[in-house]
């Protein structure tokens, strides 16, 4: 299922992680094990966000596609199901 993924990160705990300049690392390791179809950074709030699309094959995922987000940056992580227009499409299709 397509879904996705907004984690917005505590500015103390982001703060942090950017000094010691693991950012990129944790980032790069995340974005490489949910493989995300799109990512997008920037605040959100006034707090810096990131939104990720990508295909959540199993709910047992959840706890590893989150995790990094909780226990690494304090983050608030909110996951929910989309559409493109295609699903949407085949979706209204289905209501006839």
């Amino acid at each position: 299922m397509r879904v996705m993924l907004k984690a917005t990160l505590d500015t103390d705990k982001a703060n942090e992680v950017l000094r010691t300049g693991k950012m990129q690392d944790l980032l790069g390791e995340t974005l490489e094990h949910i493989k995300p179809e799109a990512a997008y950074f920037g605040p959100e709030g006034g707090r810096r966000t990131c939104f990720l699309v990508f295909d959540m094959k199993d709910s047992s995922d959840l706890p590893p596609v989150g995790e990094p987000f909780f226990s690494h940056l304090n983050a608030e992580v909110e996951i929910f199901p989309i559409m493109n227009l295609d699903d949407l499409k085949k979706g209204l299709s289905q209501l006839r």
